[in-house]
């Protein structure tokens, strides 16, 4: 699934195989996220993720929100 705006944020939902799998991609892009030091609201329920990214300090998406999904959709 591509990125969507919503509510201002950009969200992407994903699934995966299982929870194991979901929890090994959270932690992908944790590591992503960390070296960044820009941090998406992630959700998990059993295998499907749901990734918000938005500034909080702007208030918007900005440029490092749409860098962190670039990045994050190139985990594959």
């Amino acid at each position: 699934m591509a990125w969507e705006t919503v509510d201002g944020k950009l969200v992407k939902v994903v699934q995966k195989a299982d929870f194991k799998a979901a929890l090994a991609y959270v932690n992908q892009v944790g590591a992503l996220a960390e070296e960044r030091d820009h941090h998406p609201d992630i959700e998990i329920v059993w295998n499907t993720v749901t990734l918000r990214l938005w500034s909080h300090n702007a208030g918007a998406v900005t440029d490092a929100d749409h860098a962190l999904a670039q990045a994050i959709d190139a985990l594959g």
